[in-house]
């Protein structure tokens, strides 16, 4: 009976340890396994057997991680202070690294892109982090890309989501877009004022040297105010219309 039983209590254990050895890794999951607290191997996906006691596993996930970078503090290079809050996209590409190189491979990255989003944008001006975003998005991208590189970490894209200003200071932004608009009013204004005078410059030399054209201006210009009948136009004849007719008048005094 004893013998049974005790067979049966081995037989339980037995089943306990398969199970307890067994691990299933899904497929974006990756099993590092330490033989005796020594690097072994990279196993998964799928069925895989750890020996309990002997081996141990650290389950990484290789999936693309969103990392949601908290507001900073930044003073840019014309000594304006902001606040910007920026997201990194980075995976796990060599789980070993990922476990041995570093305690935390999460916090660190994280703190690493806090340090780099204030170095990189305290670099420029207020201006070139409004419109070049993009730009500085690629910068800050690399040199995380780079620093990582050793943890077994991919970063593939860092996007700035946010940059609050001062009211103070959006209000200054403002008036210098408003005097932005004014200027370029002005220069459109007196570039139109130019090309105006030298057309108006050749239409003079091109009369001058026509005299039947200038008449012809003159008959047009006429017929054109000729029909506001609310007042008198008193309109100069130039003495070439004349010109026929005092020649005819003459003639019939001298031939008189």
């Amino acid at each position: 009976m004893i013998e049974q039983i005790g067979a049966g209590g081995i037989l339980v254990l037995l089943l306990i340890l398969v199970f307890a050895s067994l691990r299933i890794l899904r497929e974006y999951e990756r099993g590092v396994v330490f033989l005796l607290g020594r690097f072994w191997k990279i196993k998964g996906p799928g069925l895989i057997v750890i020996v309990p006691g002997i081996q141990q596993m650290v389950r990484i996930d290789l999936r693309i991680v969103v990392l949601d970078v908290p507001a900073q503090d930044v003073v840019t290079r014309d000594n304006v202070s902001v606040k910007v809050s920026a997201v990194v996209y980075f995976r796990v590409i060599d789980p070993q690294k990922a476990v041995i190189q570093v305690a935390n491979f999460l916090e660190a990255t994280n703190q690493f892109a806090q340090t780099t989003l204030r170095a990189v944008l305290g670099k420029h001006e207020l201006d070139e982090l409004l419109a070049e975003r993009d730009k500085l998005n690629l910068d800050i991208q690399k040199i995380l890309d780079a620093q990582t590189d050793a943890w077994g970490i991919k970063v593939s894209n860092v996007e700035i989501k946010h940059v609050d200003i001062d009211v103070s200071m959006v209000r200054a932004i403002a008036q210098q877009a408003e005097a932005e608009r004014t200027r370029r009013a002005k220069v459109i204004h007196a570039e139109g004022e130019l090309q105006a005078s030298e057309k108006l410059l050749q239409a003079a030399r091109m009369l001058a040297q026509q005299p039947q054209a200038m008449q012809l201006r003159y008959l047009q210009t006429l017929g054109s105010i000729a029909g506001d009948k609310s007042s008198t136009i008193v309109f100069p004849v130039p003495m070439d219309l004349l010109a026929p007719f005092l020649e005819l008048i003459d003639k019939r005094k001298a031939g008189g």
